[in-house]
């Protein structure tokens, strides 16, 4: 029994994956591509996933530590389940055996797995009593390793503390003084479920006000470039309405006219020379 998926079976997983790998088999995808991602919105990298038919991939009504901050990053996955005095000794045992157990609490082992530009994403049951998977000081830690963040499916605690953190947000289902407990680790870098959606390890998780969406690292490059196709797009159109050579109803429409289409090839040579 193991804590989580031997490196063969994390390229089974993520076989779709066109990057390199980290040691363990997850998906790399490149920070340059996760640079990019930054400026794509909810809205456009939704629009990509649908057409290749990943309907379930957002999700959304968070409360996060920092709001209106962008968190992008490669997914860790860990899953939580309700406490079983026989699964949880088998797990500790799983633990000692890979030199995890003696790291601290199961939630511990997750974190002392991140690296930079990683996401934490935890499934614990939207548990918030007692389902606190970090405070402050577990919080500065994924701060300081990955400068990204978390998504917690479940509680945080020390509130005040993790927000006064940089270079972070923690999207959570709520707060809760009590520290964790009554869980054991179902299984770190496996597939897991997070509300409505489902994320695998090495996922691109895109954070922003409207909430997450996870998206395949074999899709990224596709939602960075359509993103910034568009915002080219809404640069020239933007910029004809405010001179009036066009009205909204000619602008705000799927496919331009030829004429309009021919306009903005012109402008974007002249853009790019």
């Amino acid at each position: 029994m193991h804590s989580q998926p031997s490196r063969e079976d994390m390229i089974e997983l993520t076989s779709q994956n066109p990057f390199e790998r980290f040691e363990d088999g997850r998906p790399k995808v490149p920070d340059e591509l996760l640079e990019r991602m930054k400026l794509v919105t909810t809205e456009e990298a939704w629009g990509v996933m649908r057409r290749h038919g990943y309907n379930r991939q957002f999700e959304g009504n968070w409360k996060e530590t920092h709001p209106n901050t962008i968190m992008v990053g490669r997914a860790v996955t860990a899953q939580f389940l309700p406490h079983r005095p026989d699964y949880h000794d088998a797990i500790q045992q799983a633990g000692l055996r890979e030199g995890r157990a003696n790291i601290g609490g199961q939630n511990s082992w997750v974190i002392e797995t991140l690296q930079l530009h990683d996401v934490m994403v935890v499934d614990i049951f939207g548990k918030v009593k007692d389902g606190t998977v970090v405070g402050d000081n577990l919080g500065t830690s994924v701060r300081t390793r990955t400068r990204a963040g978390a998504v917690i499916d479940g509680g945080i605690r020390d509130y005040q503390g993790l927000v006064e953190l940089t270079d972070v947000n923690f999207y959570i289902r709520g707060v809760d003084p009590t520290a964790i407990a009554d869980v054991t680790l179902a299984g770190l870098n496996i597939p897991i479920r997070i509300g409505g959606i489902t994320v695998l390890p090495g996922d691109v998780i895109l954070g922003t006000p409207t909430g997450i969406i996870a998206i395949p690292p074999h899709l990224v490059q596709e939602v960075v470039e359509a993103s910034e196709a568009i915002r080219v797009r809404d640069e020239f159109g933007k910029l004809r309405l405010a001179e009036g050579k066009y009205i909204s109803g000619e602008i705000d429409v799927p496919t331009w006219r030829d004429d309009i289409q021919a306009d903005f090839e012109e402008w974007k040579k002249a853009r790019s020379s």
